[in-house]
């Protein structure tokens, strides 16, 4: 019996694929985790224009590659147990085929699948500014279970280069299968004692301490 984790990693044509590239990269380092990864023809195109690496790098870091037409792979089954999926990044029209169960592919078939065994699907949709036929298909996969995941960046981390960014929106995605990966410093006290008022009291206590004072003796 395999005792290793399996997640999906789909990387569909939206700008970003970066976001899919460096989780591979981080889960190919971890021993009890196995990838297997989906890439569409659009996300193969978008590796090669926005990222140094080759497709062949990138399938490189993934311990199983699946032929996005051949729709009688493994992971299109709900019988082949996993973790679940993300794609990362997930266009617009991908996230409209899951959405409307369109299985025309494995990728949107994986998905529907893992939807349908009530796993955990992670799509980081990347497409801005948004049109109702977005949100609608947003909304739709939110009430059938899937978790939107827009790669927001973060400044609470004070990242210095691009890669902090990265890296902190690929942890978090990672947070949503509780694989605990920490790239980056996770917001903590320490990160609020560099707030200017961190040492005044709050609100509730200087009331408080007015009470006190006017409180006779």
């Amino acid at each position: 019996m395999n005792s290793r984790r399996r997640l999906i990693v789909g990387i569909s044509g939206a700008t970003g694929a970066i976001y899919g590239v460096r989780m591979l990269e981080v889960l190919a380092k971890m021993e009890d985790m196995e990838t297997h990864l989906v890439l569409s023809k659009a996300g193969k195109m978008t590796i090669q224009v926005e990222t140094p690496f080759s497709v062949k790098d990138v399938e490189a870091l993934a311990d199983v590659v699946h032929d996005i037409n051949n729709v009688g792979a493994s992971i299109s089954s709900g019988s082949f147990r996993t973790a679940g999926m993300v794609i990362a990044p997930c266009s617009m029209k991908s996230m409209g085929s899951i959405a409307h169960s369109i299985g025309g592919d494995l990728l949107v078939r994986a998905a529907d699948v893992v939807l349908k065994e009530r796993k955990k699907l992670v799509l980081v949709a990347r497409e801005t500014p948004l049109h109702l036929g977005h949100l609608e298909a947003m909304a739709t996969l939110t009430r059938m279970g899937a978790v939107i995941f827009p790669p927001v960046p973060a400044f609470y981390h004070r990242p210095k280069t691009l890669d902090d960014v990265i890296n902190q929106t690929v942890t978090r995605i990672l947070d949503q299968f509780d694989i605990d990966v920490s790239l980056f410093h996770r917001w903590d006290d320490e990160g609020m004692s560099r707030h200017p008022d961190a040492k005044k009291p709050t609100p509730i206590a200087a009331a408080k301490e007015r009470r006190a004072v006017k409180k006779p003796r």
